[in-house]
């Protein structure tokens, strides 16, 4: 099952994939009541019953919104694949390093990502990204798992000259990163610990991992994370990026106006943006 944010006229709203045609989910206004796992549940029902109370929207004719819960923490893991450490002239981490995300930070596939006006530095990160669908503290590994909604693409964009002297800046532009295009449920994705990763710009692969690579497992992630804070259902853990990144290329590659950015996981989905420049 996979769901989807969009704006239904000017209006945000949720919604679930039936082939090509985004049909809307019901949700509370109130976005403290929001329940990733309800809305999947419901979806589920739609489709069983092969009905829903309103016309659907065409997928290709949609403004995709990152489907990111109101709310929601967006975790971000800095090294996590041996061969990034590597590239990064970093030793292998002892534990996780973590870092927030706005969420304004954050666009839907297919809209554009902006370079902005005070750097030329934008950079792309490939990365596998798990939602969580029910919270708790103090998680154990084995347990982990249990916890997890769905999975999506996200594209952890940085400006790697603002990231050297603060890492919230850098990663925290406005529409710098982007996430979907969809959330594709748990059930589908038999090991998230073995995924096929690829990043183009282009069309030409600049990025290509398995998730069997990751320094710290999904399991692991999670764990880590409700150590220190209250996992709640809608917050996301971006797992990582792997080795190709703009920044470790001689010369560096930055994202400039006019190019294409795709994200690809084997069984979650494309995530595919444009770049423009930011307006002054």
């Amino acid at each position: 099952m996979r769901i989807v944010a969009y704006m239904d006229g000017a209006v945000p709203a949720w919604g679930w994939l039936q082939d090509d045609t985004i049909l809307p989910l019901q949700i509370d206004a109130d976005g403290a009541s929001f329940d990733l796992l309800a809305l999947f549940a419901q979806a589920r029902a739609h489709a069983a019953r092969g009905s829903t109370t309103r016309p659907g929207h065409a997928l290709a004719d949609a403004i995709l919104l990152a489907p990111i819960a109101p709310g929601a923490t967006v975790y971000c893991v800095g090294i996590n694949y041996k061969a990034h450490a590597g590239e990064a002239g970093r030793e292998l981490p002892p534990n996780p390093s973590l870092f927030l995300r706005r969420p304004g930070s954050l666009v839907g596939a297919g809209q554009p990502l902006q370079r902005p006006v005070d750097s030329v530095q934008l950079d792309f990160e490939g990365e596998l990204a798990l939602v969580i669908g029910r919270g708790g503290r103090h998680i154990a590994p084995e347990d982990a798992m249990q916890h997890v909604a769905a999975y999506t693409c996200f594209n952890d964009g940085s400006v790697r000259d603002f990231q050297k002297h603060s890492v919230t800046a850098g990663k925290n532009f406005e529409a710098s990163g982007a996430c979907g295009p969809w959330l594709t449920s748990a059930d589908e994705v038999a090991d998230p610990s073995d995924l096929r990763l690829q990043t183009c710009v282009n069309g030409v692969q600049m990025q290509q991992a398995n998730t069997s690579q990751l320094i710290f497992s999904p399991a692991v992630l999670i764990s880590y994370v409700s150590r220190f804070a209250q996992l709640r259902p809608g917050d996301v853990i971006a797992t990582g990026t792997p080795e190709g990144v703009g920044a470790a290329r001689n010369p560096p590659q930055w994202l400039a106006p006019g190019d294409r950015v795709s994200i690809e996981i084997s069984g979650v989905g494309s995530l595919e943006n444009p770049v423009v420049g930011e307006a002054s």
